[in-house]
């Protein structure tokens, strides 16, 4: 079971993805940003998640670098994950989109590209061109968001290199079973977004009482939950304590009876969108 903080998972075309990491959806850009990520890196973190859409790049980047300065340690030491917006789908205009997010990132190469979100008739030409910068040795690794199990299928009848990642919403409220399934039968690694269901599960009294018997907090909980279940975790927090208390997962373990409970408060329950009904 992970170990510790800089714990990886080996996708399937050996490149080693850190278990924990810090996400930054709807961080704007400014010192908070900047600090949020510093910091991490500062207590550990060696993933970064960040998308074009959320407009922080830059501040992601200058985080990343003013990061790694101030920790000593080496770009190859992050692991660093962007994501092309639904405008840019197509196979010029994504890899446009891929050196625009480099360039704002401030960084040679990154360690993960995703395709946000599985438009019809639009992701297989932007899959080709996540193919193109693979093969090109752009990107260490490529992958999808926010894709069901008939989006997978689609995209693997025509695709030459498999998908690595799927980042989906996962938390207690939507267990993501059959998604979780089907991509390890199939060797692809499964990422929650939004794991803590933006705080709506805080005051949940079954994670409550298993977090009060682990002296835990609710959140460490289902974080631990994530990891147990081999799913890669990237909860958001921009506050010091926060982002410390996080991570600080690896030194308890949940029963199979406390995992079944926290299993069992699955009501297929979206905080996002709908992968299959969404229009933007």
């Amino acid at each position: 079971m992970v170990g510790n903080l800089q714990d990886t998972t080996t996708l399937h075309n050996g490149i080693k993805m850190p278990w924990f990491g810090l996400g930054v959806f709807k961080v704007e850009e400014g010192p908070e940003l900047v600090n949020a990520v510093k910091v991490a890196i500062k207590h550990g973190y060696r993933s970064i998640d960040t998308a074009a859409i959320y407009e922080n790049e830059e501040g992601v980047g200058q985080g990343i670098r003013e990061g790694l300065k101030e920790a000593g340690i080496s770009r190859e030491d992050l692991f660093v994950t962007s994501k092309v917006w639904n405008a840019d789908l197509g196979y010029e205009s994504t890899i446009a989109a891929y050196e625009k997010s480099l360039k704002k990132l401030g960084l040679e190469y990154l360690d993960l590209y995703l395709i946000h979100w599985p438009v019809e008739g639009k992701y297989k030409e932007a899959w080709r061109a996540l193919e193109t910068l693979y093969k090109e040795g752009k990107v260490k690794a490529i992958g999808v968001s926010n894709f069901q199990i008939h989006h997978l299928k689609d995209l693997m009848e025509d695709a030459e290199v498999k998908p690595m990642v799927n980042q989906v919403e996962c938390h207690p409220r939507l267990t993501q079973k059959e998604v979780l399934a089907f991509c390890k039968e199939q060797g692809i690694q499964l990422e929650a977004w939004s794991p803590l269901m933006q705080g709506e599960l805080l005051d949940n009294d079954v994670l409550q009482a298993i977090a009060t018997k682990h002296g835990k907090s609710v959140a460490q909980v289902i974080l631990r939950w994530d990891l147990q279940n081999g799913i890669v975790t990237i909860p958001k927090s921009t506050k010091e304590h926060r982002i410390v208390e996080n991570s600080s997962v690896f030194d308890f373990e949940l029963k199979e009876e406390e995992m079944n409970r926290i299993d069992g408060l699955n009501q297929n329950h979206r905080v996002g969108p709908d992968p299959d009904n969404f229009d933007f």
